[in-house]
C-alpha cells in the first residue's frame, strides 16, 4: 500500500457541480481506490504518474474509467482533474469536452455544466432525481422503487443494466458528494457527515478513503470551493 504524506495534502481550487467537478491542484499521492465517476488527469507541467490496476502509467493525460482501481503516484505535480458521473457523461463526452475547452479550469467547468446529459429511461431518471435530493434520513429501496413506480427487483435490474451500479452504491456516492460539499463550504467533518446521512464521522472517513484513497482532511482542508457560472 502506498504511504500518505500528511504534511502535504492536495492544494488548490475545486468547481463542484451536481454530477461533475473540476479540480485545479497540486496532486497528493493516494492509496489504491475506485469510485463511480470517470476521471481525467491533465498534467500542467509534465506527465502524471498513476497506477491502474497493477500497471504504472506516466502520461500528460490519463483517463480513468468508472470503477477502475487506481492510485495516484505523483506528488506536488500541478494538475487539472475532471470527475464526471457515467449516468450523465460518456467517456467520449470527456474527450470532446477536453478538445473544446482545453486546459482552462473555468472553461472546463462551464463546458461540463452546459454539456447535454446522457438520456436515461424516465423511471430511472425519477429514481436518480430522488437520490439527488438525499438528506440525513434513510432512503429505503422500497421508497425509491415506489418513486419510480417499479418493484424493487425491477428497479435494481434497471440500475445494474443501465448504470452498472447498485442502488446502495449510488446512494452512498450521493451521500459522499453531499458531505464533501458541506465540508468544502466550511462545515466540520462530523457535522457534514451527519447532515449527509452517515452514521458518524468514522463511517464518512472510511468511505472517503475507499473512494478517493486518502483521508477527508488531506482531500479537503486546502481546497477552495469556487462557484460555477
Amino acid at each position: 500500500m502506498l504511504q500518505q504524506d500528511p504534511l502535504q495534502p492536495w492544494q488548490g481550487e475545486i468547481w463542484l457541480g451536481s454530477d461533475h467537478c473540476v479540480l485545479l491542484s497540486t496532486l497528493g499521492r493516494t492509496d489504491s481506490h475506485r469510485h463511480y465517476a470517470h476521471q481525467l488527469l491533465l498534467g500542467l507541467d509534465g506527465p502524471v504518474q498513476v497506477r491502474l490496476g497493477e500497471q504504472d502509467h506516466s502520461s500528460p493525460a490519463v483517463l480513468i474509467p468508472s470503477q477502475q482501481p487506481h492510485a495516484i503516484l505523483s506528488h506536488g505535480v500541478p494538475c487539472l482533474t475532471l470527475f464526471a458521473e457515467p449516468l450523465a457523461f460518456t467517456l467520449h463526452d470527456f474527450h470532446e469536452i477536453h478538445a473544446q475547452a482545453g486546459q482552462t479550469p473555468q472553461r472546463l467547468a462551464e463546458c461540463l455544466q452546459r454539456w447535454p446529459r446522457r438520456p436515461l429511461p424516465p423511471r430511472l431518471a425519477k429514481a436518480v432525481q430522488r437520490i439527488r435530493a438525499l438528506d440525513d434520513q434513510a432512503l429505503s429501496a422500497r421508497e425509491l422503487a415506489a418513486t419510480a413506480a417499479l418493484s424493487i427487483s425491477q428497479l435494481q435490474r434497471l440500475f445494474n443494466g443501465t448504470l452498472e451500479l447498485s442502488i446502495r452504491r449510488l446512494v452512498l456516492w450521493q451521500r459522499l458528494r453531499v458531505a464533501l460539499r458541506l465540508a468544502l463550504e466550511g462545515a466540520a467533518l462530523t457535522e457534514a457527515a451527519l447532515a449527509a446521512g452517515f452514521a458518524d464521522s468514522a463511517h464518512f472517513t472510511r468511505s472517503v478513503r475507499r473512494h478517493f484513497g486518502l483521508s477527508p482532511g488531506n482531500a479537503l482542508h486546502q481546497l477552495r470551493l469556487r462557484t460555477l457560472g
